[in-house]
Parts: C-alpha cells; structure tokens; sequence
C-alpha cells in the first residue's frame, strides 16, 4: 500500500509564508510527477504547481512568483514553499504523486489534504 501524508498547513496572515510537506510512503519502485493542489470553499480543485522526477516544474499563474515547489527523490517528499500569502490562497491543499509500485504499473495517488487559512 502507498500512503501520501501531508503537513505544514495553519493560519497565517496576509503576506505570511508556510512550507507544506508531502511524504510518500509504502511499497513505492519509482516516483514520476508530484505536484500540489488546492480547493477552496465551494470551488473546484484546481492545479497549483507540479514537479516532474528531473526538476521541471509548472505553476498556476495565480501562485508564480510567490510559491516554489521542490523535491526530495530520496526522501520521496514534495514541497511546496509558499510566499506572500493572500486570503485567496485559503484552501485544503492536496499532494498528489504518480507512482510506480512495480516497473510495469504506474497509479495516480492523492493524500488527505491539509488546511491553508490566510486570514488576518
């Protein structure tokens, strides 16, 4: 089984920084894209940034300039350093990661989500 457990999340104020964490654990052979992304109250989750294994990364036009993914292959962790936070950054954010349990069989995999309040 694979589990993906996010942490980092709280209340902050505008123009506050958090960093969340994603760590993927369980019976993993290799980690392709991981990426984070967000649902606000009565919205649709939305892509907020992406990551592939080599280090390319996307970001929504919304968050570029203020949040930075980064990764740990290692670790199998993802990051996601977020900057200048504004109250529409409020959200539960989720990780999400591509992952190969064997060499042949590649699932999509989402953790719980952690909740990102900016507020003042």
């Amino acid at each position: 089984q694979v589990q993906l457990v996010e942490s980092g999340g709280g209340l902050v104020q505008p123009g506050g920084s958090l960093r969340l964490s994603c760590a993927a654990s369980g019976s993993i052979f290799s980690i392709y894209a991981m990426g984070w992304y967000r649902q606000a109250p009565g919205k649709q989750r939305e892509l907020v940034a992406i990551i592939t294994r080599g280090g390319s990364t996307n970001y929504a036009d919304s968050v570029k300039g203020r949040f930075t993914i980064s990764r740990e292959n290692a670790k199998n962790t993802v990051y996601l350093q977020m900057n200048s936070l504004k109250p529409e950054d409020t959200g539960v954010y989720y990780c999400k990661a591509d992952i190969a349990r064997t060499m042949s069989t590649t699932m999509r995999y989402w953790g719980k989500g952690t909740q990102v309040t900016v507020s003042s």
